[in-house]
């Protein structure tokens, strides 16, 4: 077996769990069967002992921030790309079955009924789990051991193109500024999210629509630079080439754009807008 290989050192010292600030968590999930306690208390001991950097994300991270605790049936484990193919492969020496469902952001570990995933990027490319996520990374107890856990910037990020016809989170995103909005980094999230603003914007409309009295928890600055990216595009011609960016949020619920009716993917090409005849030099 080839031996293992130590992070850079100064990875390592971003890494030390001892680091990062300690919070409470508000509250937790529910698990929805007696076993399944045992099995995520047997994983996290796991993923400890493999001495792997990992954080906690998913349902276990919005309790912690928002006080809402919701049945969940697993764990959302992220971890950087290089780190992905090592957790699975410490589990599946210790007799776990792992998946890899998709190479390009997920795995899984499984023992029996039960399994956590393995991410380490957005289902559609748009995030990369990075050092960045470790610098803001918290800790909570959890089960008697402390755990690395997502910071709420990331949390929202996580979050966002996540809008399915059978699953939308947009809930988890406006309760995370509901009730952490003061932990929240607004430039950085604004950064994460610099390509795809208009998706930012519309998650803080919804929270301004939704929590009328609680307007003031998105500062000025960031709804002014987005309201004002948008007047400003408001002036510029349409796009040229058809595109439907609506994959980005379900690939199969905005399938017929791009099989039918003619809209680019994210990549790729699609028709020319009516009233464009000619490629572009």
């Amino acid at each position: 077996m080839d031996a293992e290989i130590a992070p850079p050192p100064e990875r390592a010292q971003r890494d030390m769990i001892d680091t990062m600030p300690h919070m409470e968590a508000k509250a937790a999930p529910t698990l929805v069967d007696a076993d399944a306690e045992a099995f995520v208390s047997e994983a996290l001991e796991e993923l400890t002992r493999a001495d792997i950097p990992f954080l906690l994300a998913g349902t276990y991270a919005v309790s912690a921030y928002t006080g809402i605790s919701r049945p969940t049936k697993d764990l959302d484990i992220f971890c950087r790309a290089g780190d992905y193919a090592r957790i699975l492969a410490h589990f599946k020496a210790k007799g776990y079955d792992i998946a890899v469902e998709d190479d390009r952001w997920l795995g899984k570990v499984i023992r029996g009924k039960h399994f956590f995933d393995v991410i380490f990027a957005g289902s559609n490319g748009t995030m990369p789990i990075g050092d960045a996520w470790f610098d803001n990374a918290r800790q909570i107890d959890m089960n008697g051991r402390a755990v690395r856990i997502v910071a709420p910037t990331e949390l929202i990020w996580s979050k966002c193109f996540v809008q399915l016809r059978h699953r939308y989170d947009g809930g988890d995103v406006v309760h995370i500024i509901l009730r952490a909005h003061d932990q929240i980094d607004w430039q950085r999230l604004l950064n994460h999210m610099e390509v795809h603003w208009e998706v930012l914007l519309i998650h803080l409309l919804n929270f301004r629509w939704i929590y009328p009295t609680e307007r003031d928890k998105v500062p000025d600055w960031l709804l002014d630079e987005l309201l004002d990216r948008l007047q400003a595009q408001r002036q510029l011609p349409l796009p040229q080439m058809k595109v439907c960016r609506g994959r980005m949020f379900s690939r199969v619920d905005f399938e017929i754009d791009v099989k039918e009716w003619g809209f680019a993917d994210v990549g790729g090409e699609g028709e020319w807008r009516e009233g464009v005849n000619e490629e572009p030099a």
